[in-house]
């Protein structure tokens, strides 16, 4: 990496976490991620969800091809397993075989299209078997879901009643600790013990490194500025800022960029998730160059994620320059629009 005060040179990112839906809104977003990123790991909460390889393939075939309509080469989409009670062992291997990236494990009605999801791990054990066997990344939205734990504890739950026991059955099993929002998830992350192929690490998102829950009610709710998990108080986005930018291989980039339409968020029931993949590359140098460490900007974004999936580093380089950019009120999705994260703001890095 090389870096002066107004350009920084980085091995080209990938985004570890990223959410593209599907048909004509697809298209739309996925420009915006192709722009900066090689790779991105395919969340597979569709409706129906991406459970089979055999959808996993299909689904796949539909993104080259609105690549190739859109224009776009250089990009690899990385496609994963949506987890479910009823997922097999032999679906695991199959997996494996067929260059599926990963299984996610949304606990069921834990966020979007998360209906289907896991109502008890333990139904898993086969799967999770599996996985650690064949050396298969299993990736946790790491919340619990009961009604009685409050909304901005459930994360912290989580480690405790899921993620530990977890850890203690299957000690070599691979997993990602997505979008942690907590100070306990960070310091759980980096003081986690490990022992022979067992890897444990975390992507963080650039609304948690940047905002806190003042940031939904700013003046009235803001809407586009919810997202699941929720936002948390500030000692939180510190710790999260302090790992990310502390050059441990445990923490690296995934967005969770989740396009939603403008009335779906701006709704009597408004839909959770941030679009950040129109400028996610400057929202992120913006938060590392708030604590002075661009410099570990690099193993964050390009380095740790290819080092965790036992993928090759990019070859090709890209470059930010401080440069002010305007963020659009609003972007095309479909027949509707979208609202990118900090619209309507000026954000002081932009792509070469």
């Amino acid at each position: 990496m090389s870096t002066s005060p107004t350009q920084i040179q980085l091995i080209q990112p990938d985004d570890w976490h990223l959410h593209i839906r599907d048909g004509e809104v697809m298209k739309d977003v996925l420009v915006d991620t192709a722009r900066q990123f090689a790779r991105a790991i395919i969340m597979p909460n569709l409706k129906p969800p991406v459970t089979t390889v055999d959808l996993a393939n299909a689904y796949r075939s539909r993104i080259e091809a609105s690549l190739t309509s859109s224009g776009i080469t250089g990009f690899t989409p990385l496609m994963t397993l949506y987890l479910t009670d009823n997922t097999s062992a032999d679906e695991v291997r199959k997996a494996k075989v067929g260059g599926i990236a990963a299984f996610k494990l949304y606990p069921a009605g834990a966020t979007t299209n998360s209906d289907a999801g896991v109502s008890d791990i333990k139904r898993c054990y086969a799967a999770l078997e599996a996985m650690q066997a064949v050396g298969m990344p299993l990736l946790v939205h790491g919340e619990v879901t009961s009604a009685e734990i409050d909304i901005f504890d459930r994360e912290a739950v989580f480690i405790d009643q899921v993620l530990e026991p977890l850890r203690q059955d299957f000690p070599e099993l691979k997993i990602v600790f997505e979008h942690i929002t907590t100070k306990q998830a960070a310091h759980y992350v980096r003081d986690a013990q490990t022992g022979g192929k067992n890897s444990l690490a975390a992507t963080i998102t650039p609304q948690h490194l940047l905002m806190n829950r003042n940031a939904i009610f700013a003046g009235g709710i803001r809407p586009h500025n919810y997202c699941l998990p929720v936002l948390k108080r500030e000692e939180h986005r510190v710790a999260l800022l302090e790992a990310a930018t502390s050059g441990s291989p445990r923490f690296f980039l995934g967005t969770d960029s989740a396009p939603h339409a403008k009335g779906a968020k701006e709704a009597a029931c408004g839909c959770a998730g941030c679009y950040s993949a129109f400028n996610a590359l400057g929202l992120y140098a913006e938060a590392f160059e708030s604590v002075g460490k661009l410099d570990q900007l690099e193993g964050f974004a390009s380095v740790f994620g290819p080092d965790f999936y036992s993928l090759p580093r990019n070859t090709q380089t890209i470059s930010l320059v401080k440069q002010a950019q305007s963020i659009p009120a609003e972007l095309p999705l479909g027949d509707a629009t979208i609202v990118p994260l900090r619209a309507g703001e000026t954000i002081a890095w932009s792509l070469a």
